[in-house]
């Protein structure tokens, strides 16, 4: 048992050791660290918590561009004439004093607001930062979960496929070719037309929808090790079914479902942005990436950039770094390189 344990904990001590050689891949586990802060920080109303606030003017430029020229307000003002009774003339010549008033009220609050934003703002005058950051934590969150959920079934599923083979691997099989065979993005729409909006709803979509290639690489992986030595030698001892697949094998093959997970997290987090953007994702009351893209597409059209520019910006940062994080790990964990430390 201690040997064991002592062997396991060399294969991921080394692992690690590699993974620190690696400088692209530390950085980048740096940057997935920092956008990993942001979302758990939004999520604790820390920071974005005011997102839906309107602080700025509407579409407010982004501060290094500075105010956007003054336009004239157009407000109403009463006209007066000595010795003349408006009221014959114009019925409504009593409420223009009051719609006066109101239109200064109304260009005093426009003053109060913020004129520029770090990163400028929307159409109603919402920091598009703060929009920004609370829209990584909805999309990050969603295939985070997606990934995991999965991951978990396409694991267990193909361990138990790979494991006892016969009827059941051959109805594992079926239901496998089932999903395959119909192209992946109409079953995305398939069920997003059955589920109602939400963040839950979405991450059922796309686990699943995702988990039939998680599936086929650890089927092939018990296949692979239930007929080895170390495994034969467990049953010899006694060692029960259940015992052999997850205690004996399950940690042998754990790194094609690590990488599995983190490669299928950039691919879901893209999915919901493309859902979202679609109008079939999240809630009209919550804000995420796909929702920004959405939005930025009608903003483009008047020439406001930002929004678009910002959300992009935060996508593209955390999706390279991510996936170059991802080839880091699958290179750190690959059992090929441990017989070349």
């Amino acid at each position: 048992m201690t040997t064991a344990a002592s062997s396991s904990g060399g294969v991921w001590a080394a692992s690690w050791r590699r993974l620190k050689t690696d400088r692209v891949g530390m950085v980048c586990m740096a940057i997935v660290g920092f956008f990993l802060v942001l979302v758990l920080l939004a999520a604790t109303d820390l920071i974005a918590a005011g997102w839906q606030r309107e602080v700025g003017v509407p579409n407010a430029p982004p501060t290094v561009l500075g105010p956007q020229p003054a336009e004239d307000t157009g407000a109403i003002v009463s006209p007066k004439g000595p010795n003349v009774d408006l009221t014959d003339i114009d019925p409504l010549a009593p409420r223009y004093a009051e719609w006066a008033e109101r239109a200064k009220a109304f260009k005093t609050e426009e003053i109060a607001r913020a004129e520029t934003l770090p990163l400028g703002g929307d159409r109603l005058g919402r920091d598009v930062l703060a929009k920004v950051i609370k829209g990584a934590e909805v999309s990050i969150v969603v295939g985070l979960a997606a990934a995991l959920v999965a991951t978990l079934i396409g694991t267990v599923l193909g361990a138990l496929s790979g494991f006892f083979g016969g009827k059941v691997g051959d109805f594992l099989e079926w239901v496998y070719n089932v999903f395959t065979a119909i192209p992946t993005i109409l079953l995305i729409f398939a069920f997003a037309a059955i589920f109602p909006r939400g963040i839950g709803a979405v991450v059922c979509i796309l686990a699943f929808t995702g988990w039939t290639g998680i599936y086929r690489l650890v089927r092939a992986e018990f296949m692979k090790h239930r007929v080895r030595e170390y495994v034969r030698s467990a049953e010899a001892i006694g060692a029960s079914q259940w015992s052999r697949m997850f205690k004996h094998i399950l940690p042998n093959v754990s790194h094609v479902a690590l990488v599995q997970l983190s490669l299928h997290v950039v691919s879901f987090i893209k999915s919901e942005v493309i859902l979202s953007y679609l109008g079939l994702g999240v809630s009209v009351d919550q804000v995420s990436w796909g929702t920004m893209l959405a939005e930025a597409q009608n903003e483009m059209i008047l020439g406001y950039w930002w929004q678009l520019a910002a959300v992009t910006a935060f996508m593209a940062v955390f999706v390279t770094a991510f996936a170059l994080f991802t080839d880091a790990l699958r290179d750190a964990l690959d059992p090929k390189l441990r017989g070349l430390e």
